[in-house]
């Protein structure tokens, strides 16, 4: 398939959570992004070199897991495009609506399992007050070390019963490729990492363990050096922050990485890619097969049971309310 891209990359992600204060709080103050702005049921957050107004919109609501996807088209004729391509799929349209404190309008549609996605073109760049400007032109917002301090927004990770369908979803809406995958020995998909530029990837899907469905398995924003990371290790240790997995290297994708769950409980990523990215035009995805996954992650750490199974929202057990 001939890369498309109509799509310039993710833009934000909004999430549910059912303890606004103490999200907002931990994203603020330890996690360390900078709060752009806020209305009655919403943070609209960002790191701080995230050319947009938000990268992140915190959602009161009264449980956690996502609200939807953003993507920014790369111009106006390819929205245009897009949402032709979207219209003519098969795939449930929501339509247009209004944009938010961050941008204009949006087209959204939804995946067979969900999720919300929502394409736009108009933007919100992000102004700093004279406190925040930066002494060099080319960045977005003064560099300014508060909590882990995280500089842009990465990837995120969705749930999906069945990864093939969702492959199919992403390559025909948003003009995805994919980039690796984990294929099991029962010929189902356990895992797809996508992009549309040529970042490694900027979403990915795992097989849904949990018994739940439309779920969120992790947001993720980027640093610099795997220092960072490190030091965001002893930040959460000292915030009462729950550590899940890491620091430690993935072996897909070769991401340097730290897990912990934000107050309502979800999971949240620190990573750092290093220099890689996609640059071959035609190039191939990597698979990886279940023998290759029980070796673990790349150094041999064997990856924990919560990660396969925890996801927000919850999944109500039997017996509860």
């Amino acid at each position: 398939m001939e890369p498309c891209f109509d799509i310039a990359h993710l833009a934000h992600v909004e999430m549910y959570t059912d303890r606004y204060e103490e999200s907002l709080d931990f994203f603020v103050n330890v996690y360390g992004l900078t709060l752009a702005g806020e209305d009655e049921t919403s943070a609209y957050l960002r790191a701080w070199d995230d050319y947009e107004f938000h990268s992140l919109k915190l959602t009161r609501h009264t449980t956690t897991g996502i609200g939807h996807v953003a993507y920014r088209a790369a111009s106006p004729a390819a929205l245009e495009r897009r949402v032709r391509a979207v219209e003519a799929s098969g795939y449930e349209v929501i339509g247009w609506v209004d944009g938010d404190a961050g941008h204009g309008r949006a087209f959204r549609f939804r995946d067979p399992f969900g999720h919300v996605f929502e394409i736009y073109w108009d933007t919100v760049s992000y102004a700093p007050p004279p406190q925040e400007r930066p002494k060099l032109k080319n960045i977005a917002q003064r560099y300014h070390g508060r909590g882990c301090h995280p500089r842009r927004i990465d990837h995120l990770n969705l749930l999906a019963s069945d990864v093939s369908a969702f492959r199919a979803f992403m390559e025909t809406c948003l003009g995805s490729r994919v980039t690796e995958l984990i294929q099991l020995d029962n010929g189902r998909l356990g895992g797809c990492w996508f992009t549309v530029n040529n970042k490694t990837y900027d979403l990915a899907c795992a097989e849904e363990h949990g018994g739940g469905e439309g779920r969120l398995h992790h947001v993720t924003y980027a640093t610099d050096t795997r220092e960072d990371i490190l030091r965001a290790a002893d930040i959460f240790l000292e915030n009462g922050v729950h550590i899940e997995t890491g620091p430690h290297k993935h072996a897909i994708q070769g991401t340097f990485f730290l897990y912990v769950w934000e107050p309502a409980g979800n999971r949240v990523e620190l990573a750092n890619s290093g220099a890689r990215l996609i640059l071959a035009p035609d190039w191939e995805p990597v698979v990886w097969t279940e023998a290759d996954r029980r070796k673990g992650q790349a150094w041999g750490l064997k990856t924990i049971e919560t990660f396969h199974t925890h996801g927000t929202p919850p999944v109500k057990k039997h017996g509860d309310d």
